[in-house]
Formats: structure tokens, C-alpha cells, sequence
């Protein structure tokens, strides 16, 4: 019972496909609260660097609006052409605040998730219209801490309108002994010092929320134990499968073993635990290599098929327990072991020219000197 609770619980980091495949459904870690500070940021330091600027363009355009001559009354073509061409001003006028505006738009929602274009996250979602789990949004943590967050934005966002507001009381009182135009140029840069006292206050908000949304997506994409399994069959196939992959390759892998026991030069054994076929290459700066080993059954099959071709077996126990220690199929002899192997190959292709020429015949090594240390026999008695 404790093992099925464990697996239901999401205790488990997400995986890289697992991330992948939402960053691909268009699931993302956003914070809009940081986003909205930041296109509201950059909306004010627009304002403060050419809201100036603006401000009289849009006075100028506006004085030349209202003055007609009577050329441009009695010709239509020039009236339209005067207005197109303050339409066209007015754009230029304004080009590099919106584009400061657009670029602040685009780049705020990367800053925690990077640039992401999902089409999936465009396509029709019918779980969202499922009450249930509306209900269930409503009344989950996430929801109550974005209520929580949404009383605190109103109530810091007031309490600095506030506090700026009173501190500039006089200077609103004072606007109606001022000439219109340097009231309202007083009006717009206090409306202007209010607009970026609060944008400021929002940074705080967006300081809490951006690792808010970090650690609450991370906890979003953890895993159950059972979705890790599930993932892991899925990406690397069913274990089984992969066994039954393994037995074949290990079982076409002694059948290419078995084919090159013919071309050995020698078979070394312990006499029927142990076989290893040794090839000595010729015209060749090579060591002799092991073409094929085996212990009980596989070994006795090797014997088999060194019988059938004729080819020599020998009973050297301690030199087949060391090259089937030490070596793996295909390697060269290891260098301790150079000496007992030309003792071996010796008596071979002796008694090679002896079937051949008749003359003496060899005399068979009694005793082949094996280094203690690497016979695996010596090894587990000192152990």
C-alpha cells in the first residue's frame, strides 16, 4: 500500500522529455506580472526621454490642423494631401515610442522561459471548458496565492498613489494660479511622476511572482515514480524486449566465435572447464590473438569442433584459466603470458613439420610456467 502511494505522489524531477514535450505543447514558465512591469517600465522611460518631445510634435501638428487657407478649402486634392501628410508626421512622431513599447512586449515574456512558438498553443482546448475543472482551478492553492497576489498588487499600488499624491497636494493646488501652458506642462510631468512611482512599486510584485512561477512550474512537472517508468519503457523499450535483444547478440556473437575456431593454430585447456583457441597470425608484427573462449558446455563444444578439423588440443591448465581471465575475443596475448604461449605454439608447429617431414618427433611441454599472479586459480586461494 505504502509502494502504490509512493508512485502516485510526484516526488520525481522532471526529465528532458518531459520538459520537451510541454515546451512543445506550449507550457512554459511565464510571469505576468513581471512582463506587465516591464512593457509598463519601458512605456515610462519613453515618456520621460521624448514625452517632451511628443507632446509639443502633437501641438505643432495640431495648431497646423486648425489653420486653413483658401487654396486648400477650394481644392479637395490639397486638403487630402495636408492630412495624409500629418497623418504621416504624427506616425514618425510616434514610431519610436511604439517600437520601444513592441520590443518591450516581445522581450518581457522571454525573460523566464525563453522565446517560444508552439502551434499547438494556438489549437482549440475543450478541457478548459469542462466546469469541473474549472472549479477544481478555482479552488486550488495556485488560485488562492493569485488572489493573495492580486490584493497585494492593489493594496501596495494604492498605498503609493497615496503616499505620492499627498506629497504633491500643494503642487495640484497651486496649478489653478499658473498660466494654461505651464499648468498643464506642470500637470503632465506630476501625472507623469505619479505613472512611474507606481510602475515602480510593481517591480516588488514582480520580484515575488517570477520565482513564484518558477518553483510552481517545476513542481507542476515533477513526476510519479510509475510516469518514470512509463517514460523509460517508452524511450528505451521494454526491458524484456531488450533482453531477448541481448540473448540474440550474445548468441550470434558465439556462432561468429564458433566459425573461427577452424583457423586456430591451437586449443588450450584446463581440461573441461576452460578452452581458449589461439591464432598466431602469419606474415604479421601481431602477438598471438584469442579467436574463441568458452567454460563447461561452450568450452566443450569448442573442443568439438577443434576435433572435427583436426586441430591441437592441449591441457595446460593454468595458461587457460589465465588467457580467460585476461583477455577478450579478438585481443593479443597479454605480455606476461609471451613466454608460456611460445612454449605452446612451438610444440604446434613442431609437430606440424613433423606430420609433414617425418623427421624427430616433438617432445610435448610437460610443464608450462605460468605467472602466479595471473592464474585466477592462485588469486582466490590467497583470497
Amino acid at each position: 500500500m505504502a509502494d502504490e502511494d509512493s508512485d502516485a505522489e510526484k516526488t520525481e524531477d522532471p526529465s528532458s522529455q518531459r520538459l520537451e514535450k510541454a515546451r512543445e505543447n506550449g507550457d512554459v514558465p511565464r510571469s505576468k506580472e513581471l512582463a506587465t512591469f516591464t512593457v509598463l517600465m519601458a512605456a515610462a522611460s519613453g515618456f520621460w526621454l521624448s514625452g517632451e518631445a511628443i507632446i509639443r510634435q502633437l501641438k505643432h501638428m495640431l495648431s497646423k490642423s486648425l489653420s486653413f487657407d483658401r487654396l486648400h478649402v477650394m481644392d479637395p486634392a490639397l486638403l487630402g494631401a495636408g492630412l495624409l501628410q500629418q497623418f504621416i508626421d504624427l506616425l514618425l512622431t510616434l514610431a519610436p515610442f511604439v517600437a520601444l513599447l513592441m520590443l518591450a512586449a516581445i522581450v518581457s515574456p522571454m525573460l523566464i522561459g525563453g522565446f517560444l512558438f508552439s502551434t499547438k498553443a494556438l489549437g482549440p482546448n475543450f478541457g478548459k471548458l469542462n466546469p469541473m475543472s474549472g472549479l477544481a482551478n478555482m479552488v486550488s492553492t495556485h488560485a488562492l496565492i493569485e488572489l493573495l497576489k492580486a490584493i497585494g498588487k492593489t493594496i501596495l499600488v494604492g498605498i503609493v498613489a497615496w503616499t505620492v499624491m499627498s506629497t504633491q497636494i500643494d503642487d495640484i493646488f497651486a496649478l489653478s494660479a499658473q498660466s494654461l501652458s505651464v499648468a498643464s506642462a506642470e500637470l503632465g510631468h506630476l501625472m507623469l511622476t505619479t505613472f512611474t512611482a507606481l510602475v515602480s512599486a510593481l517591480a516588488l510584485i514582480a520580484l515575488i511572482d517570477a520565482p513564484y512561477q518558477m518553483i510552481h512550474y517545476s513542481q507542476k512537472m515533477k513526476m510519479t515514480r510509475q510516469e518514470v517508468k512509463q517514460e523509460s519503457k517508452e524511450s528505451d523499450g521494454n526491458p524484456e524486449i531488450k533482453a531477448k535483444v541481448r540473448a540474440m547478440q550474445r548468441e550470434m556473437a558465439r556462432r561468429r566465435m564458433m566459425a573461427d575456431v577452424p583457423t586456430a593454430d591451437v586449443i588450450v585447456t584446463n581440461p573441461t572447464h576452460y578452452a581458449v583457441a589461439i591464432k598466431y597470425p602469419e606474415n604479421s608484427n601481431q602477438a598471438p590473438l584469442v579467436i574463441a573462449k568458452g567454460i563447461d558446455e561452450l568450452a566443450t563444444k569448442i573442443r568439438e569442433i577443434a576435433a572435427e578439423n583436426k586441430i591441437v588440443i592441449m591441457e595446460v591448465p593454468p595458461l587457460a584459466r589465465a588467457l580467460y581471465q585476461h583477455t577478450e575475443l579478438g585481443d593479443e596475448i597479454p605480455a606476461p603470458l609471451y613466454s608460456a604461449v611460445a612454449q605452446v605454439l612451438a610444440y604446434v608447429f613442431q609437430l606440424r613439420s613433423w606430420n609433414l617431414e617425418g623427421e624427430i618427433k616433438p617432445v610435448y611441454p610437460d610443464f608450462v610456467e605460468v605467472p602466479a599472479d595471473m592464474d585466477p586459480l592462485n588469486s582466490e586461494t590467497k583470497t
